[in-house]
C-alpha cells in the first residue's frame, strides 16, 4: 500500500491545487495503474478546499472507476474533510452517470 501524508505535503490546510496535481500524477495514478491501494492520510490537516480534493482524486476516479473506489482509502479525516470528500464523490457520480 502506498501512503500519502497530506499534512507533510501542505500543512494544516490543503488548498494548493498544484500540489494535489503532483500527488495525483506522480503517486496516485501510477499506483492505481499497478493495482496498488493508496492511503491518503489527513492526520494533522484541519481543512481542505473542494478544489484541492477534486484536483487530487477526480481524474483517478474517472479513469479507474470502481477500482479507484476500492483502492483509495482516506484516514484521519476531520468532519470537514469528510464532507468535502463526500461532496466531490457525489459530484463525480452525477457527472459519470450523465456520460
Amino acid at each position: 500500500m502506498i501512503k500519502i501524508s497530506i499534512q507533510k505535503e501542505v500543512g494544516q490546510f490543503a488548498e494548493n491545487k498544484d500540489i494535489a496535481r503532483t500527488l495525483r500524477t506522480k503517486i496516485i495514478i501510477p499506483s492505481l495503474s499497478k493495482g496498488k491501494p493508496v492511503e491518503i492520510d489527513f492526520l494533522g490537516v484541519e481543512g481542505v478546499t473542494q478544489s484541492f480534493i477534486h484536483a487530487l482524486i477526480a481524474e483517478p476516479i474517472r479513469k479507474f472507476r470502481d477500482e479507484a473506489l476500492e483502492k483509495l482509502a482516506y484516514k484521519h479525516c476531520t468532519d470537514n474533510v469528510k464532507e468535502i470528500i463526500k461532496a466531490v464523490y457525489e459530484y463525480l457520480q452525477e457527472s459519470m452517470d450523465a456520460e
